[in-house]
């Protein structure tokens, strides 16, 4: 029932201040985030609870397996933000294990509409096909690609022309590539983290 996440909702709002006296105020007066998080729509993964930050401290893009595409002018403008505005000093891409985007995107279902979606995990599969291909049965090879994709959506945030201007004007960002288990709660770094215009391929390279 909605009035439930209402009366909820009060109830956090009453502890809330009575555990941090102020906190509404000195919220709703400034925006400080030093980290933009970029995961999964799945209900079982909200951000702020799993790195156990408090509102006001993450900036968080959300949606169906942590894509980050060029094209996607929902992604890009809060990439934007994030960096130019806000200049976050950590860009995380956090994927999980298991996810129900990847693990259709290796079918052959017509989903429909989100089958356009799904493209660019499929297109990530085909290229890392011989490493999929390797895994012992189905879920392992989702867990894989779950792993694929963010290394995959780090790149796409570094080859990205506000990304680059930011290092390229010196400011002090790094992306990195997270893995989250829903079955034990931890978070695992992928090393794949990525600081300057060093790292990148001259090909991807901008004059910004």
């Amino acid at each position: 029932m909605l009035s439930d996440l209402l009366e909820n909702n009060k109830q956090w709002a009453r502890f809330m201040e009575i555990q941090c006296p102020g906190f509404f105020k000195e919220l709703s007066e400034q925006q400080k985030p030093e980290y933009l998080w970029i995961g999964c729509s799945d209900s079982r993964v909200p951000a702020n609870e799993i790195v156990g930050m408090l509102p006001g401290e993450l900036f968080v893009h959300r949606n169906i397996a942590n894509l980050v595409l060029h094209t996607d002018l929902n992604c890009m403008a809060v990439l934007h933000y994030a960096v130019e505005v806000l200049k976050v000093k950590h860009i995380i891409v956090c994927g999980h294990y298991g996810c129900g985007g990847v693990k259709a995107a290796l079918g052959n279902q017509d989903l429909g509409l989100i089958d356009n979606w799904l493209r660019h995990l499929k297109d990530i599969g085909f290229e890392y096909r011989d490493i999929l291909n390797a895994e012992a049965d189905e879920d392992q090879r989702v867990d894989r690609l779950c792993e694929l994709s963010v290394q995959k959506q780090v790149t796409n945030i570094c080859h990205s022309k506000v990304v680059q201007r930011a290092w390229k004007h010196g400011h002090e960002l790094t992306v990195h590539g997270w893995i989250y288990s829903i079955e034990d709660g931890i978070i695992k770094e992928l090393n794949v983290d990525i600081s300057g215009l060093e790292d990148i391929p001259e090909i991807y390279c901008m004059n910004t």
